[in-house]
């Protein structure tokens, strides 16, 4: 997992975003193509407001917020969110959305590594939550994070683990047998193993605090909290 600094701007997929701008109108849509992420929705607001011990009045930057699924919850439980990505037409359904809901919370179209050049130290939360598997270099997503949360700060990630297993569900199974996202969302080479995403972590001034799988259960139909990383997993860090 490298890291380039070059720019600021090219650590974006021009064909993700097109990707996600092309599927912006169903964020909403609790059928749509964005279900998984609805179902998924309550258990990472969870896990985040636990490791944060509560939301309320937290200074919070999500990074590659898509249609604000993440970012409205946690603004609705009290925080102040900045939500940033890069495609606009998800970023406009974003903004109508909390217009509808009434939610007061700020999108913007930037990048992570430009919008952390600005707002060094700022921030208390910074969730980046199945983004990192969609940029080419995950190394400086994960820096540019560190840079924008205050010591002490915590700073949440989310991903795919880079195993058959993985290829099987989170491909074979969702686009393919459940269709349950389009085909295409995921590429197996952009999963990430967790001992990756632990050594970039432990090239920036993050120490990992928690690392933990999620697994759908279908009796539940919910997502759920485990031990078990194969798939899909998060972690909480800390800046020293």
């Amino acid at each position: 997992m490298s890291s380039n600094n070059d720019s600021i701007t090219d650590n974006v997929d021009p064909k993700e975003i097109a990707k996600f701008s092309a599927m912006a109108e169903q964020w909403w849509d609790l059928e749509g193509d964005f279900k998984p992420l609805h179902l998924l929705n309550p258990t990472r607001l969870a896990y985040i407001e636990q490791g944060v011990e509560g939301l309320f009045g937290k200074t919070v930057v999500d990074v590659g917020c898509g249609g604000g699924i993440l970012a409205e919850s946690m603004a609705k439980q009290g925080a102040k969110v900045i939500a940033i990505d890069m495609a606009e037409a998800s970023l406009q359904i974003a903004r109508l959305h909390a217009l509808e809901t009434q939610t007061s919370l700020d999108y913007q179209k930037t990048t992570a590594e430009a919008f952390a050049a600005l707002h060094k130290d700022q921030f208390d939360l910074v969730t980046c939550m199945e983004m990192l598997e969609h940029v080419p270099d995950p190394a400086a997503i994960i820096q540019a994070c560190c840079d924008m949360v205050k010591s002490g700060g915590s700073v949440y990630f989310s991903t795919i683990n880079k195993t058959f297993k993985a290829y099987i569900m989170m491909i074979l199974g969702a686009e393919y047998v459940l269709k349950w996202v389009p085909k295409g969302t995921h590429e197996y080479e952009k999963f990430i193993r967790p001992s990756q995403l632990l050594a970039a972590i432990d090239k920036t001034t993050l120490t990992c605090e928690d690392l933990c799988g999620v697994e759908f259960n279908v009796l539940a139909g919910e997502f759920i909290i485990t031990r078990n990383v194969d798939v899909n997993y998060m972690l909480r860090c800390q800046k020293r």
